[in-house]
Parts: C-alpha cells; sequence; structure tokens
C-alpha cells in the first residue's frame, strides 16, 4: 500500500498577478520619487512642494491602476514608456561625460520595462482583466 503526497496545485495566474502587478506599480513610484528623495537626503530641499505634489499625484494615478480603472491603466503604460525613452536618451547623452548618465539610462530602462510588463505579462493582465470586470459590474 503506497501513499501517494497530496497534489499541490499551482497558483492561479490572477494571484501571481497580484503579487506582480503590486510590486510593478511600487517599482513605478520608487522611479519616479527616487531622485528626489535622494536629493532630500544630500539637503536639496528646492521646489519642496512641486516634489511632493508630484508624487501625490503619481500615487493617485498608480492607485487608480489598482483599483481598475483602464484610463488609469492606459495613462500609465503610455506615460513610463515615453519618459523611460526620454530619460534613457537623456542618461545616453550624459553618460557621454559623466558616469552618472548610465545610471540615469538604467532608470530609463526600469520605466519602460515597468510599463511593457503592465501591458504584456500574461499574469499581470489576468489580474487587470479581473479588476476590470469587477468595476464594470458595479
Amino acid at each position: 500500500m503506497s501513499v501517494s503526497p497530496p497534489e499541490v496545485s499551482a497558483p492561479s495566474p490572477v494571484a501571481v498577478g497580484r503579487t506582480l502587478t503590486l510590486a510593478t506599480l511600487v517599482g513605478l513610484f520608487l522611479l519616479t520619487v527616487l531622485p528626489f528623495v535622494a536629493a532630500l537626503v544630500q539637503g536639496q530641499a528646492s521646489d519642496l512642494l512641486r516634489h511632493v505634489v508630484y508624487a501625490l499625484a503619481t500615487a493617485f494615478l498608480l492607485a487608480g491602476v489598482w483599483r481598475g480603472s483602464v484610463w488609469s491603466w492606459r495613462l500609465t503604460v503610455g506615460l513610463s514608456v515615453l519618459s523611460g525613452f526620454l530619460v534613457f536618451v537623456a542618461g545616453m547623452f550624459a553618460g557621454s561625460v559623466n558616469w552618472q548618465g548610465w545610471v540615469v539610462s538604467l532608470a530609463g530602462l526600469g520605466f519602460i520595462a515597468c510599463g511593457l510588463l503592465l501591458v504584456g505579462h500574461p499574469a499581470i493582465r489576468a489580474f487587470l482583466d479581473t479588476r476590470w470586470a469587477a468595476r464594470g459590474r458595479a
């Protein structure tokens, strides 16, 4: 008499997508506010109010994606890819003179990667599809 171990099922794509979506949105937020936080750590508090408003607007937009707003998702994807491209190019120009430009270019690639993850990762799309469907019924 042999006893077989209980079958372990793989987590659903929606459950995996929930974690990946949250990680992607947090990554986008961190990429957005990191230059401001770095400047604060260095003692540069110029335009404090503008940066705080920008961080709050970013958080509001990303919270809209999390809640299932299609328009927030579209705007987030568009802005992350466009700004990622612009940051990448600016970093490449700065990288020809200073090594910190390469760090800026990597941040641009991070923006692009986060935007593309929101569009192309199957688990993230499965999670967002459930959010969109639930929001459509409400």
